[in-house]
């Protein structure tokens, strides 16, 4: 069995694996192009997949950016879908330690399973403080001066010239979502996601808010209008969104990790991710 880069020659067998293996309900073609990410970087690779001549017997994603985190620019890569097929399992942690082997990365996984998390510690990763809370959708009467625009159109309007430049690079992600809350101190940017628990497609996650202190206090007019949509509660992890009022802590959510020696895990956040790539 070989360890090889994911070339672009690789991402139809890397994505067919990965769709009958780890995920029939993404579509292969879904997985190919979430490898394939909008925003512009000089990325070494789409991860790692291992072979037994030619048969795919693993496949490790990986997506690449390059960040300003403290003011200095950092090169991160943000590990994403791993999946072994049960005779290969001796290989897997070879994979592990194939990516991490690239010099230079700030390395982040974002939805360890849970072996994964203890392998990860092993590795030098650290956890992130995953506290979250869940925040029923209900419907909110309108409010002058207050509300969400999710028109893709308009968004732009509403943002400074760094956070737009996160709109670009996430507006044609295939899990990302997009909304500003308008208030009268101000905007804030909320990037989010639709999410699965407990089989239920019912779920929002936020995984980013410019002003958290706004986010706190719009966040339930926010969750009244994706209750439009079919969203029936929204999770924020706190680093992220705070405690928004009539939200309840939740006791188990994912766990994220990092491992840098160069910048402070509390400043990342979970853009240029596998969360805004890949639809589940």
């Amino acid at each position: 069995m070989q360890v090889a880069p994911i070339t672009d020659a690789d991402v139809d067998a890397a994505a067919g694996f990965l769709h009958a293996h780890l995920n029939t309900g993404v579509a292969q073609e879904v997985w190919a192009a979430a490898m394939n990410p909008p925003w512009g970087v000089d990325a070494p690779n789409h991860g790692f997949i291992l072979r037994q001549d030619d048969d795919v017997m693993g496949v490790l994603l990986a997506f690449y950016s390059r960040r300003r985190v403290q003011g200095v620019d950092v090169d991160v890569c943000n590990l994403g879908a791993w999946c072994v097929l049960p005779e290969a399992r001796l290989r897997s942690v070879g994979m592990l330690k194939t990516a991490l082997a690239q010099d230079g990365y700030v390395f982040t996984d974002l939805s360890p399973s849970g072996s994964v998390v203890a392998l990860n510690r092993r590795l030098g990763f650290t956890e992130l403080d995953s506290s979250a809370v869940l925040l029923p959708c209900v419907p909110r009467l309108p409010r002058r001066h207050h509300r969400v625009v999710m028109d893709l159109d308009e968004i732009p309007s509403h943002l400074d010239e760094d956070q737009r430049r996160l709109y670009e690079d996430h507006r044609g992600t295939l899990a990302a979502r997009h909304a500003v809350l308008i208030a009268p101190d101000g905007p804030c940017y909320v990037i989010y996601r639709r999410d699965r628990r407990r089989g239920l497609p019912v779920f929002a996650t936020v995984l980013y808010a410019s002003h958290p202190p706004r986010f706190q206090r719009m966040a339930g007019r926010f969750a009244g209008r994706l209750l439009r949509s079919g969203v029936l509660a929204v999770l924020v992890d706190e680093r992220i969104g705070g405690r928004p009022r009539g939200a309840r802590p939740v006791t188990m959510n994912r766990p994220k990790m990092v491992r840098s020696t160069s910048v402070r895990p509390v400043a990342l956040d979970y853009l240029y991710s596998e969360l805004v790539c890949v639809p589940w």
